[in-house]
């Protein structure tokens, strides 16, 4: 090869890339305005989705949600929520207007906990000016009634709220009926959720009754974590194992008030994670079950600061409450109705609910005496007359639970004794007895043994005696 041919060939232009065309241009701008578009349409269709069924379920405008409203009772501190379920949307259930379910949901808005407590559907109640029902059927009462009255919702839920205000001594501020497909829609919106069961049975819950959706049993879980879809939670919920081939139902209803208790919570937990808040589609699917199945008188506002006050709550901070097991003590009973019914009333007697709202305010009172809940006797330790009765009505003014009072072994105490048996489980209780008896004094020593099973026994010495009747 020549000098002069090599540099031929070394001289040759390097090809230039081709530009694109003006039309190959075009054509990936309309693709890419294409593709916002589509972005655009789906998110803005998803957004009026929310905006509609918020709508729907809270009324005004849907806008509100962008500022928060006060809540009302949050400035004592306190919001109580009245939680209705029924059947009302299934034409084939027999009473489907009973409200089945009924749970308040109590917030502090000060300590930022809170607790479930489940009202028995059995639960034998005089309803104000409609007699005694069993209290799932107020609520279809107050519907035919058509309940009106200042403080309460119109209808059935108002009547409802005053009948849980008058028996339980709960004022619930606000409500949500709720029917039970909103359970299985919610559930299936947000993925499924997870529930770990706990039955005292060592193979778990089974309820063969039949689930008329899938042909198969109602409810057959092992103990154990368990991943459930919208039918299965829905089964759970309704699930009472009243079949005579049923196990882990010790306690039909009041394990089935527990187990919705535990579906609300793990409801709660995956409707706030971060897989459903930041994805579209699935907050539109939950509005969509919520819209349909939900009606209540909080407002968008009203639920934006619900959710400021309790964002920071988690599931250990949430008490769940059965009236079956109230620190230990069933607060019922069975009972027989004047119509052959099967139903529960307090274990102190009909109507006597005394018990029952004295547990509920130390659940909800901001005193520290009330919260401990402290049971306190007082005996008469001298030969005095009526002293243990006047030291008991003080004790009570002050907030002191006194659930006993007598005599002491003997009537020649000289100094008022505080015996301590809350093995140091009441701190403000005892530090707030001996303010209330300076100079006592303290023991754990115990005279009388297993007659008195309580907390704290005042023995009354002759120095609490009144001057002059010594």
């Amino acid at each position: 090869m020549t000098l002069n041919s090599y540099s031929s060939k070394q001289s040759k232009p390097t090809p230039k890339p081709k530009r694109a065309s003006w039309r190959s241009k075009i054509t990936r701008k309309r693709v890419v305005l294409v593709l916002v578009t589509i972005v655009l349409v789906i998110f803005g269709w998803m957004g009026w989705k929310i905006l509609y069924n918020a709508n729907r379920l809270f009324g005004g405008n849907p806008f509100s949600a962008l500022t928060s409203s006060k809540l009302d009772g949050e400035s004592t501190g306190r919001v109580n929520i009245l939680l209705a379920g029924n059947s009302a949307d299934d034409p084939g259930h027999q009473g489907g207007t009973l409200t089945d379910s009924i749970m308040v949901m109590s917030v502090d808005t000060k300590n930022h906990t809170a607790f479930m407590m489940s009202v028995p559907r059995d639960l034998y109640v005089s309803v104000p000016g409609y007699g005694h029902q069993k209290i799932n059927s107020v609520f279809p009462v107050g519907e035919k009634a058509k309940f009106s009255q200042d403080g309460y919702a119109k209808g059935g839920m108002g009547l409802l709220q005053k009948t849980i205000q008058q028996d339980l001594g709960i004022r619930t501020q606000y409500y949500a009926l709720v029917n039970y497909n909103a359970l299985r829609d919610a559930t299936n919106s947000v993925g499924g959720i997870d529930i770990t069961i706990k039955s005292s049975d060592p193979r778990g819950l089974y309820d063969p009754n039949k689930d008329w959706t899938t042909g198969g049993v109602l409810v057959k879980l092992s103990n154990g974590k368990h991943h459930l879809n919208g039918q299965q939670a829905l089964n759970l919920a309704r699930a009472r194992g009243d079949s005579s081939r049923s196990y882990g139902y010790a306690n039909s209803d009041f394990t089935r008030t527990e187990n919705q208790r535990l579906l609300i919570l793990a409801l709660r937990s995956k409707a706030t994670s971060a897989g459903v808040i930041t994805n579209p589609i699935k907050l539109g699917n939950l509005f969509d079950s919520l819209g349909s199945n939900v009606e209540t008188n909080f407002t968008l506002g009203n639920v934006r600061r619900l959710y400021e006050v309790t964002k920071s709550l988690s599931g250990n901070n949430i008490q769940s409450i059965g009236l079956n097991d109230a620190d230990g003590k069933n607060l019922l009973k069975n009972y027989r109705t004047s119509r052959g019914e099967s139903a529960l009333i307090p274990a102190a007697g009909l109507d006597d609910f005394s018990d029952i709202q004295r547990y509920i305010q130390k659940l909800t009172s901001t005193n520290l005496l009330v919260r401990e809940g402290a049971d306190v006797i007082v005996l008469n330790g001298t030969s005095t007359n009526g002293l243990a009765s006047s030291e008991s009505d003080r004790l009570e003014d002050k907030n002191f639970s006194v659930s006993t009072i007598g005599d002491a072994d003997s009537d020649n105490y000289s100094t008022t004794q505080i015996i301590d048996l809350s093995k140091g489980g009441k701190p403000n209780t005892k530090a707030a007895l001996q303010k209330a008896y300076p100079g006592s004094t303290v023991t754990t020593a115990n005279p009388y043994g297993t007659k008195y099973k309580v907390d704290f026994i005042v023995v009354i010495g002759s120095d609490r005696i009144p001057t002059g009747t010594q």
